[in-house]
């Protein structure tokens, strides 16, 4: 009785290690399949919780990158539309100075400014460029399809002023319309130089430059010329605070006249009560800085308001220009740091793999050696099952 019970037993105990080498075979060979140490919590609930969070956040970075990468191609497109609107200004600003020339005639001028004028509206295309998914490149903070419309009264802009905020994943996907092509400054950027409405002479000046900084008031000013028995003198006069700020001052052709911290140079010949006014400069817009030009070059022939448009013309579209190309320049900032943000998530993910595979993935060759193992184990439990299996007393009775 005693000797079956031992069998039995024995029986018993040589199943148990032989399902238990099965379920540890089968259990690395999975592991090994995978290529991983955790195949469910219930292997290293500490493990998996650690890799579950990793690879929580390499999605979260996927996911930034994919937004980064539209914000990107975006900015791109509107950093290569500025560079073609410079190139744009300056083939303008060439018929600008073109038609400057002394031996143009009035039909020649005509011809220029319907080439600006084709070249004016290839421009305001460039404004109104969208992105691949349609949204305007220079929408600002939010606008319709088209930020930019035109119309009999000027071009306006009818998206929002300003540019979304950047963060540590991301940069803006559309820029200021309003700052990049709106926000131009009149004159030579400080004050403003027009000649009188009912000027009879040839008189006309240059933009003008601010000579003393400190001295610059922002208030209005005209020049009055008086020509009496051939002797041309001019005033000066505050007509903001209604202040005389010299009187009979001597005229010549080419020369300067100061006050105010501002200077001027005029040309040419006034008549008797000519006048120029001189305002703080105002805000335009470079479209509107080209029409004006149009306006001034068309049909024109050689005179003085022609060369008084000539100058303030190409002042406002180097203005222009130099605002355009500054936006150029912040669009090429961004997209460095887009390359850096890039290049950081690119390092984080990289991390957190790290962290991810030591924390669930199998080390391949402690993983072997523990298959072998266990298959030798295996293998020995299996030769002791089929020894115990033929273990019975009625083996030893004839």
């Amino acid at each position: 009785m005693s000797m079956r019970l031992g069998s039995a037993n024995a029986f018993d105990n040589s199943l148990a290690q032989l399902t238990s080498h099965q379920a540890g075979l089968a259990d690395l060979q999975e592991k090994l399949t995978a290529g991983k140490r955790v195949l469910r919590p219930s292997d290293d609930p500490t493990a998996a919780a650690q890799a579950e969070r990793a690879m929580t956040r390499i999605s979260r970075i996927e996911t930034e990158q994919r937004a980064l990468n539209v914000q990107k191609n975006s900015m791109s497109m509107a950093e290569s539309t500025l560079g073609n609107a410079t190139e744009t200004l300056q083939a303008i600003r060439d018929l600008v100075v073109g038609a400057g020339n002394a031996g143009y005639t009035s039909v020649n001028r005509t011809s220029i400014a319907q080439q600006i004028s084709a070249l004016r509206d290839q421009l305001f295309g460039y404004a109104n460029k969208v992105d691949s998914n349609g949204v305007p490149l220079f929408g600002g903070l939010g606008s319709a399809s088209a930020p930019f419309t035109d119309s009999a009264a000027g071009v306006a802009f009818n998206g929002i002023a300003g540019q979304t905020a950047g963060s540590a994943v991301s940069i803006p996907s559309a820029m200021d319309g309003q700052a990049v092509w709106m926000n131009v400054p009149s004159g030579n950027g400080v004050f403003d130089v027009s000649l009188g409405g009912t000027n009879t002479g040839t008189v006309w000046t240059d933009v003008g430059q601010v000579t003393n900084p400190s001295a610059v008031t922002g208030d209005n000013y005209t020049v009055t010329f008086n020509v009496v028995a051939g002797v041309t003198t001019y005033d000066v006069v505050d007509t903001t605070t209604a202040t005389t700020v010299s009187t009979g001052q001597p005229y010549t052709s080419g020369q300067t006249i100061q006050f105010g911290g501002m200077s001027i140079k005029a040309e040419g010949v006034p008549a008797n009560g000519d006048t120029l006014q001189i305002a703080p400069s105002s805000t335009t817009n470079i479209f509107k800085v080209i029409d004006q030009a149009m306006a001034g070059i068309n049909g024109a022939n050689n005179s003085n308001k022609l060369n008084q448009a000539f100058t303030r013309a190409l002042a406002e579209i180097d203005t222009g220009m130099n605002r355009i190309q500054s936006a150029r320049g912040l669009a090429g900032d961004m997209l460095n740091r887009a390359d850096n943000i890039e290049s950081t998530q690119t390092t984080k993910s990289v991390q957190l793999e790290t962290d991810r595979s030591r924390a669930e993935d199998i080390d391949m060759i402690k993983g072997i050696s523990d298959f072998q193992n266990q298959q030798t184990g295996y293998d020995a439990a299996l030769k002791t099952y089929a020894q115990v299996q033929r273990l019975s007393l009625f083996n030893y009775l004839g």
